[in-house]
C-alpha cells in the first residue's frame, strides 16, 4: 500500500523479462543498442526482395507465353487469358492470409517466413516448366496460397528494432518490394525465350529451349533458396511466456492498472481478436487506401507490360520483352537510390505520412501522358518511358510506404500479425481483381480502336487512373482523419 491507502501501480509500459523468450532477448538487446540494427534489416531486405520477384516477373513475357500455350483462338484474346494466369496468385492469397498471420502471432515469425520461401522455390520452379495453360493457373494459385509472408514481414520489420528505426524498417520493406517488382519483371524480360534471344548460349534442344519461359523462374528460385540461408539469422521477435504464473501476475496488475485509468485516459483494448480490429477505424481506413492503390499498381502493371509489347496496329510500342525488361530494370535501380538517397531526407523533414497526397497527385498527372507516348519513335521513346517508368514506380513507393505505416502504428504489437494478415488478404482480393479486370479490359480497348469518342488506349488508361483518384480524394474526411494518423506517427 502507498500513502494514503492508495493501492501501488506498476509503471505503464513495464514489461517482465523472461528468460528463453526470444522476443524479450531482443528487446533486451534494443534497450542497449541504439543504433540501427543494419544486419537485421540486411535480411529482412534480401528476404522479402526475393519472396516478391515471382509475383509479377511473368508479366513481360506472359503476352508470348499465352501465345505459345495456344489458348487465345484470336490475337485480341490474349490479354483476356494473360489477366486470370496474373490474378490466380493474388486470389489464391486472398484465402491464405488471415491464416497466415494466425500462425505468425502464434508459433513465430521466422517459421512463417521460412516457409513461405520454401514456397518460392518449389512452385515458382514448376511454373516455369508448365506445358499447359492450366498447369500454369494452377502453379502460380498454390505459390500465392503458401506464400504468406508480406503480413509477418511488415510486422517483423518493426519489432526487430527500437521505435524510432520503425519507419526505416517499413521502408526497407516497402523498398524492397518495389524494387523487386520491377527487377522480377526484368529477370523475365531478359531472360524469358534465352534460346531465340541468346542462340550462342542456349540451344533449342536443351531445357532451356524446350521450355522457354523456364529460365527467369529457375534464376529467381536460386536466389530465393540463397535468401533462406539467410534466414538462419534472422532474429525471432515474438514474445513466447510459458510461465503461466508470472503471466498471472502480469495479468492480475493489468487488472489493477484499468481500474486506475480514469478521468479521460484511453483504456487500452488488449483482445485481438480478428473482430476487434476490424472496428478499429484507424486501422481499417489505412488497410482500404492501401488496397485502392495497390490496385492500382497492379493493374498498372499489367496494362503496361500488355500495351507495351503489342502492335503499333493496336497504339501499342511494340518492345520486345527484352526492351521492357530494360525499362523496368532502369526503374528498379532508380527506386533503390531515391529509398537510399532522397527518401531519408523526404521523411526527416515532411514525415512518412505527409507525402502521400502529392505523390498520388503526380502519379495521376503522369498516367495521362502514357497514350500519347505510342506516337513517339526510336531514341525519344525509349528515353521518355524510362523516365515515366521511374517517375511512376516512384510515387507509388512513396504511398506504399506510408499507407504501410498508417497500418502498424495503429495497432499494438501483439494484433501486428492478424492485422497484416488482415491487410494481405484483403489486398490480395484487390489484386487479384486488377489484373483479370485489366486483362479484359486491355482486349476491349483493342478492338475498340475507333468509333468512341476517345480511342481504346486512352480509355484504358483513364479508367486506370480512376482508380488513384479514388483513392486520393479517401485520403480526406471523413473518410481518413490525416491529422490524427500524423500524431500516431
Amino acid at each position: 500500500m502507498a500513502a494514503g491507502g492508495e493501492v501501488a501501480v506498476p509503471l505503464l509500459g513495464t514489461k517482465r523479462r523472461h528468460d528463453g523468450c526470444p522476443g524479450c532477448r531482443l528487446d533486451e538487446a534494443n534497450k542497449t543498442s541504439t543504433g540501427i540494427p543494419y544486419r537485421n534489416f540486411f535480411y529482412i531486405w534480401i528476404v522479402c526482395l526475393t519472396s516478391t520477384l515471382p509475383i509479377q516477373s511473368l508479366f513481360p513475357y506472359l503476352y508470348f507465353m499465352i501465345r505459345d500455350l495456344k489458348i487465345a483462338k484470336q490475337e485480341q484474346d490474349i490479354g483476356f487469358y494473360a489477366g486470370f494466369v496474373g490474378a490466380t496468385y493474388f486470389l489464391a492469397r486472398t484465402f491464405s492470409s488471415v491464416p497466415w498471420g494466425i500462425f505468425a502471432d502464434k508459433y513465430g515469425r521466422k517459421p512463417c517466413i521460412v516457409i513461405s520461401i520454401l514456397s518460392v522455390v518449389v512452385f515458382n520452379t514448376l511454373f516455369g516448366l508448365s506445358t499447359s495453360y492450366w498447369m500454369a493457373i494452377v502453379t502460380r494459385g498454390l505459390l500465392g496460397l503458401l506464400c504468406g509472408i508480406l503480413g509477418p514481414i511488415k510486422a517483423y520489420a518493426t519489432e526487430v528494432c527500437r521505435k524510432e528505426h520503425q519507419a526505416l524498417g517499413i521502408s526497407l520493406v516497402t523498398s524492397s518490394r518495389a524494387i523487386a517488382l520491377v527487377i522480377g519483371p526484368a529477370i523475365g524480360g531478359f531472360l524469358a525465350q534465352p534460346a531465340e534471344k541468346y542462340p550462342n548460349l542456349f540451344s533449342k534442344e536443351s531445357i532451356f529451349g524446350r521450355f522457354p519461359y523456364f529460365l527467369p523462374s529457375f534464376v529467381i528460385s536460386i536466389l530465393a533458396a540463397g535468401s533462406c540461408i539467410a534466414c538462419i539469422w534472422l532474429p525471432e521477435t515474438l514474445h513466447f511466456h510459458d510461465d503461466e504464473k508470472v503471466e498471472a501476475i502480469d495479468a492480475l496488475e493489468a487488472q489493477v492498472i484499468d481500474s486506475k485509468l480514469e478521468g479521460g485516459k484511453a483504456k487500452e483494448d488488449s483482445d485481438t481478436s480478428t473482430k476487434n480490429l476490424l472496428r478499429n477505424w484507424q486501422l481499417m481506413s489505412a488497410v482500404i487506401l492501401y488496397c485502392i492503390f495497390c490496385l492500382h499498381d497492379t493493374a498498372y502493371l499489367e496494362t503496361f507490360s500488355l500495351w507495351a509489347v503489342s502492335s503499333r496496329k493496336f497504339r501499342g510500342l511494340s518492345l520486345t520483352s527484352q526492351d521492357v525488361g530494360t525499362v523496368l530494370a532502369v526503374s528498379g535501380v532508380g527506386v533503390l537510390v531515391y529509398q537510399l538517397a532522397v527518401y531519408p531526407f523526404l521523411v526527416k523533414y515532411f514525415g512518412a505520412i505527409r507525402p502521400l497526397r502529392p505523390a498520388a497527385v503526380l502519379s495521376i498527372l503522369l498516367l495521362i501522358t502514357y497514350p500519347f507516348m505510342a506516337n513517339l519513335q526510336e531514341t525519344e521513346l525509349k528515353i521518355l518511358i524510362n523516365i515515366a517508368s521511374l517517375l511512376k514506380n516512384v510515387f507509388s513507393a512513396t504511398i506504399t510506404t506510408a499507407c504501410n505505416i498508417l497500418q502498424n502504428t495503429a495497432v499494438a504489437q501483439e494484433q501486428r500479425g492478424v492485422a497484416n494478415g488482415i491487410s494481405v488478404t484483403l489486398m490480395s482480393l484487390f489484386k487479384g481483381v486488377a489484373p483479370a479486370a485489366a486483362g479484359i479490359l486491355f482486349s476491349w480497348a483493342q478492338k475498340h480502336m475507333t468509333g468512341l469518342f476517345l480511342p481504346g488506349d486512352q480509355i484504358l488508361f483513364l479508367m486506370i487512373n480512376m482508380v488513384s483518384i479514388i483513392g486520393l480524394l479517401l485520403t480526406f474526411k471523413p473518410f481518413f482523419n490525416m491529422s490524427s494518423a500524423l500524431r500516431r506517427s
